[in-house]
């Protein structure tokens, strides 16, 4: 066995990226192939480079759209973050303030009795 501990969550998506990255190829030759198959006057070489491109412009589309959900998923994981740290803020104090509340009428309406 190796002594190198094995990081499962990294590991788990690099193959999730791999098995996401091979079925992108996939979705893109099908897509190419449907764009040039009612194209008959094509050459096979002319229907080649077209379908090369066209996948190569597929992936690129791919790969932009999963950084832009990438980005916008840290971008609102920042948000509710800081929207949480915030909310628990405000519990702390007022649970401090209900505290400070009790204590004072406890001090006041106890010596009364």
């Amino acid at each position: 066995m190796d002594e190198h501990p094995v990081d499962t969550e990294a590991f788990l998506n690099d193959i999730e990226g791999h098995l996401l990255l091979a079925s992108a190829r996939d979705e893109s030759r099908a897509a190419a192939h449907r764009f040039t198959a009612p194209l008959d006057w094509l050459t096979e070489g002319q229907r080649a480079e077209v379908e090369r491109r066209f996948q190569a412009e597929y992936l690129a589309l791919a790969r932009a759209s999963w950084e832009h959900t990438a980005t916008r998923g840290r971008e609102l994981r920042a948000e509710y973050e800081a929207t949480y740290r915030r909310l628990r803020e405000r519990t702390l104090a007022l649970g401090l303030l209900g505290l400070a509340i009790c204590v004072a009428v406890g001090v006041v309406v106890l010596p009364l009795r």
